[in-house]
């Protein structure tokens, strides 16, 4: 089963200066973000700089202060947002925090079907479990599918979220800092697993957060840089990822590497 990148004209995701304002403090000004259905974006700045407030209101969970949210050709204050988050995998550490660590990785994958947390909220069928069964071999993870969440290793638990957020074949998916929690081992694993996902043309496009360029997966088309709220740079990554838009998104006269296997580097200048 995959996804027909087709089946909605248009970008998968199209937020339009965007602003957001919490407690008087501007979290986000005038952020445009255009994802197109054959696009795999990095959003990439330091903590606090507005990354995980944007993909929110990009998966619908926050309203913008100002600006307009289109996801997979609906608008947010004009649809139905409970259908439209199904359409939305958006997988991040709170989303781990959350679910019942007794419940087990297939049924943390089924819930996806309907955006929920908990599978007695719905109804499942049969076909149900071999989507979610499939999603789990995708990632490798088939053998723990009636293994509970808490006795998953952090690298486990996060190929089991990545193949929940495949459970819908999505319009949009969304990874907030999915490797934030691992191990160097974990990492290059969950690296390896985001390579192939993002190398497979019939894919979902996808947006992933991060503020660490080394945990970066080859294949990349874009790049979205924040700082303080504000946008650094955006557009194609060849162009738009090098030192002195680093430097400037960190703060810090930064070297950055990309290295012949399409990975990158980057650490401070010293002199």
């Amino acid at each position: 089963m995959t996804t027909d990148l087709s089946a909605t004209p248009g970008p998968a995701a199209h937020l339009d200066h965007i602003v957001f304002v919490r407690d008087g403090r501007r979290i986000l000004d005038d952020v445009s973000l255009r994802i197109e259905r054959d696009q795999r974006w990095l959003v990439l700045g330091a903590n606090g700089s507005g990354k995980t407030t944007l993909m929110q209101i990009a998966s619908m969970q926050l309203h913008p202060t100002s600006g307009t949210v289109t996801v997979d050709g609906e608008t947010l204050g004009s649809t139905d947002i409970r259908v439209l988050r199904r359409r939305i995998a958006h997988t991040s550490a709170a989303l781990a925090d959350r679910l019942r660590a007794d419940l087990v990785a297939i049924d943390i994958v089924k819930t996806a079907k309907f955006a929920a947390l908990e599978p007695w909220w719905h109804h499942y069928d049969d076909d149900d479990a071999r989507r979610a069964l499939e999603c789990l071999v995708r990632f490798g993870v088939a053998d723990l599918a009636e293994r509970s969440f808490a006795t998953l290793s952090s690298g486990e638990q996060q190929r089991v979220l990545l193949a929940r957020s495949l459970m819908n074949e999505p319009s949009l998916v969304i990874l907030d800092e999915p490797s934030a929690r691992l191990d160097l081992a974990g990492r290059e694993f969950l690296v390896a697993a985001l390579s192939e996902l993002i190398d497979d043309p019939e894919s979902p496009p996808l947006a992933l957060v991060t503020h660490h360029v080394d945990e970066v997966p080859t294949g990349m088309t874009h790049v979205l840089m924040l700082r303080a709220g504000s946008v650094v740079t955006s557009g194609p990554i060849d162009d738009h990822l090098d030192a002195a838009s680093l430097s400037e998104c960190f703060g810090l006269p930064l070297e950055l590497q990309r290295r012949p296997d399409g990975r990158f580097s980057a650490w401070a200048r010293t002199n």
